[in-house]
């Protein structure tokens, strides 16, 4: 285990560069392994998300090679069918997308029951559903925590989620790109880390378009091929960089994002005061002028990431007025607040009326538990202090940071390596920019 020591109150300056996007090289990984060619990989976050699934990779016989310029390459010409060890995929959401290039390659895979951040249910089942649509047969034994799946071969269908999926479309588009015949799939998610996944896998050999912003349509070929592939900048980094220069009242250029994939962000940045301006290189971020409170409801994109309503509600914590966070992707992600309230945050819960349950909030209704809130009220701006504070998750441990920087005082923080899963030496970027952080194992 790890923990932070941070002394806060001062203001952030200088440049950042932002690393390639954890929810990309990860199902990019997968990708690789559905040719026998070798894939090379740029702009490779060096995390320990990515060290899980590599080691997976290796496991099943993959050559992998991993390099500090923050290239990898990876050839599946030797992979074997082995099962997915039991450790690593706990600790692992995208351990699942390995079950794809499995059946595909070999048509039986065994994969235990995913892990990961625990924010909520997430549930599997859409991705087991449309696997299954596709031709896949799938069971799970408790007796040993596995799926155990077989496919004859991948046939394409056209299918429509219920409910909004990003595993679930991954996995979709992994399993109807070397399938028999052409798969439409409805309701797919619209993330730009699903069109970098797309983008990748065309470049293999793939036949895949996004017809209309939530259609995308795979006609599936023979084979894929070898590629060199530039995975783009992680959107949450940039998110967290441009909130960490903001409480601080500094100024920050965020090296290597752009305004597209952060339209949403930026239009509530406007509308809050906050300074930003796109730049060659990126985006500079800088507090101008008080700031002034905005609501915001999460949702699949174009939408508010769920990654995000964390960050800002340490923001909101800096703002004027009351600010209205409503999570509507996962039944229960508040569990950073109770840590922001220990340093002196004015937040409450509360559960808003919604027209329809069922259709307007993304989990499954049967994954929700009493008691659970879906919506916090944070009012400021308040003068936050130092505390201990626990970290329960990845964004989670990024927010804590934030309101750690803002705060007067020394805070230590625990469990930093739940941030060593999608932030690259993220105690140093943050010292270069001026921050008064420490880490110790």
């Amino acid at each position: 285990m790890a923990e932070y020591t941070i002394n806060g109150g001062f203001a952030l300056q200088g440049e950042v560069e932002i690393s390639g996007a954890k929810n990309v090289v990860l199902p990019a990984i997968a990708a690789a392994l559905l040719t026998d060619e070798e894939v090379r990989l740029e702009n490779v976050p060096l995390i320990a998300d990515l060290s899980l699934m590599l080691e997976m990779a290796k496991g099943l016989g993959v050559e992998v090679n991993l390099k500090n310029d923050h290239t990898l390459t990876l050839s599946a010409a030797r992979i074997k069918n082995r099962p997915i060890p039991l450790d690593i995929a706990a600790k692992l959401r995208t351990s699942f997308l390995m079950l794809v290039p499995l059946l595909t390659r070999f048509g039986e895979a065994e994969i235990p029951n995913p892990g990961g951040c625990r924010i909520g249910a997430r549930p599997i089942e859409r991705s087991i559903e449309a696997l299954c649509q596709l031709g896949a047969k799938i069971t799970y034994e408790s007796t040993d925590g596995y799926f155990h799946a077989v496919v004859s071969k991948f046939q394409g269908k056209t299918f429509k989620f219920a409910k909004n999926t990003h595993t679930g479309t991954e996995m979709v588009i992994l399993a109807a790109v070397l399938a028999a015949g052409t798969t439409i799939l409805e309701n797919a998610a619209a993330e730009p880390e699903v069109d970098d996944l797309i983008n990748l896998l065309n470049k293999m050999g793939a036949k895949i378009r996004r017809t209309e912003p939530r259609k995308i349509v795979i006609e599936g070929v023979k084979k894929l091929k070898g590629t060199n592939y530039k995975i783009m900048s992680d959107r949450n980094e940039a998110v967290t960089f441009a909130i960490a220069a903001l409480v601080t009242r500094g100024h920050v250029l965020v090296k290597g994002t752009s305004p597209q994939n952060l339209k949403i962000f930026l239009e509530k940045l406007t509308e809050i005061g906050a300074g930003w301006e796109p730049q060659e290189q990126g985006i500079k971020f800088y507090y101008q002028k008080s700031l002034k409170s905005a609501h915001v409801v999460s949702s699949p994109h174009p939408g508010f990431m769920t990654d995000w309503q964390a960050p800002w509600a340490v923001l909101m914590t800096q703002a004027e007025g009351e600010a209205i966070i409503h999570e509507t992707v996962y039944e229960s992600r508040f569990q950073y607040v109770e840590q922001l309230i220990k340093m002196g945050a004015k937040i409450s819960f509360f559960n808003p009326p919604v027209p329809n349950r069922e259709t307007f909030y993304n989990f499954n209704p049967e994954d929700d538990r009493p008691g659970n809130f879906h919506a916090i009220k944070v009012t400021g701006p308040t003068t936050l202090h130092n505390a201990v504070l626990s970290i329960p998750d990845l964004r989670a441990g990024a927010t804590l940071v934030l309101g750690a920087l803002v705060a007067r005082g020394e805070s230590i923080l625990l469990g930093v390596e739940h941030i060593d899963r999608g932030y690259e030496n993220f105690e140093s970027r943050l010292t270069k920019i001026g921050a008064k952080i420490q880490r110790r194992e």
